[in-house]
């Protein structure tokens, strides 16, 4: 294969990743709290014994949309939003982790769990337990948790502190590999869940665009492979 070949492969390579992450995208528009993806493309240099420089193209950094999804109310007690920046703080098999994904239930042994069943922590990273038979509770805005009046814990919001090292694991949880801190004066809101941050309208224009350029690089790939036999034809005549 020729130098433009491997060009055009590398570049068919990244947008086929790119059309993965897109039909991704699509496929949580309606998770909780999920995040929008996407990918960036960069430019590096190939090299081999003997041979000259080779531009590639390269889509191996995925980039992750942090904007407020929409707040939308279910009037579920233990259904939580955070409006503004922040993260709730949970308990992963793998460590704490983040989430805006705040559609929490208690376990049986009253713990406070995610629809995973991670425990949701606390700012000191313990996690949440509420009152058996507890008649009324309610959730502050500072994320203070209130049995019939009485304060029992308080849902933990942080925020990473470094945004560029957060790694996603699965669909909604992200692991802050710079570590975290507490935010101040975080708004909580009861009987709310933020939606995915994917607009739907704009992934599957971006989809289309996608599998055109692919649809384009292919056929160059045709043509140039035509070109190739044609003269190779040519120098055994």
């Amino acid at each position: 294969m020729e130098t433009a070949g491997y060009t055009a492969l590398s570049r068919q390579s990244g947008l086929m990743r790119e059309m993965q992450v897109i039909a991704n995208n699509i496929a949580n528009a309606n998770t909780t709290g999920y995040r929008q993806q996407g990918v960036i493309f960069s430019e590096y240099l190939q090299e081999g014994d003997g041979m000259p420089a080779v531009a590639m193209a390269s889509a191996r950094v995925r980039n992750t949309s942090w904007m407020q999804g929409t707040l939308e109310q279910t009037g579920s007690v233990f259904d939580i939003a955070i409006e503004g920046e922040g993260f709730f703080l949970v308990q992963a098999p793998g460590g704490q982790r983040l989430t805006r994904a705040g559609a929490f239930s208690p376990a049986g042994d009253g713990t406070l769990v995610t629809p995973d069943g991670y425990p949701v922590l606390d700012g000191g990273g313990a996690p949440i337990f509420l009152p058996p038979n507890a008649a009324e509770m309610a959730i502050g805005r500072d994320g203070t948790i209130s049995a019939e009046g009485r304060a029992v814990g308080q849902i933990g919001v942080v925020r990473p502190l470094d945004v560029n090292r957060m790694v996603r694991e699965g669909g909604t949880l992200f692991d802050s590999q710079a570590g975290t801190e507490p935010v101040e004066n975080p708004r909580v809101m009861q009987g709310f869940v933020e939606a995915s941050n994917v607009d739907p309208i704009l992934q599957v224009a971006r989809m289309v665009e996608v599998q055109r350029a692919y649809e384009l690089g292919q056929s160059f790939m045709e043509r140039e492979d035509e070109r190739i036999r044609n003269a190779l034809k040519a120098f055994v005549k």
